[in-house]
């Protein structure tokens, strides 16, 4: 899942931009802190997941897998870690952006539900979505900001037609 954002995105854009970083960092950490509660919260040590729960993580996996990889590829040049705008930046609504405007975050979403299949205890597994979705939601937000301020009336248009990263959830 992660190879096509650190070996395929372009990091290290030379271009003139406009970054928000302390709400990305912010969000960063807590989709971090998502995957260490994850881990946390294990099942015990002699206890395995169990077949359907390995099944459906598998698919899903796979599924992500695909997303990130189409994701990045579709994104291109305006791949960014942090939130911002490069000055030549585009509106991206093909591929993956076409079902969803942050298919990345749907990617990742889909990861910490595996995670969380294959090794946190179900009594545990609010805690991690909890935290996910909170740093998410900054970073969704943050970015939504970015590109209506840039792209106005067809963000906005865009916005209201395609969900954020949660499939059939507005």
């Amino acid at each position: 899942w992660l190879y096509p954002f650190l070996f395929r995105a372009p990091h290290g854009q030379q271009r003139p931009s406009i970054t928000v970083a302390g709400p990305t960092r912010a969000g960063i950490l807590l989709e971090v802190l998502a995957i260490v509660a994850a881990f946390a919260f294990h099942l015990p040590l002699d206890t395995s997941p169990g077949p359907i729960r390995i099944v459906l993580a598998a698919v899903l996996a796979a599924g992500c897998a695909g997303m990130g990889w189409q994701s990045v590829t579709h994104l291109g040049r305006q791949f960014r870690v942090q939130a911002g705008l490069y000055h030549d930046h585009q509106l991206v609504r093909t591929g993956p952006y076409g079902f969803v405007r942050h298919p990345i975050y749907t990617s990742f979403l889909g990861m910490v539900v595996c995670t969380i299949l294959l090794v946190t205890r179900l009594e545990w597994a609010p805690v991690p979505l909890i935290l996910f979705i909170a740093g998410t939601e900054i970073r969704v937000r943050t970015e939504d900001a970015l590109l209506a301020s840039r792209f106005g009336d067809a963000f906005r248009k865009y916005q209201k037609s395609v969900v954020a990263y949660i499939p059939f959830v507005r």
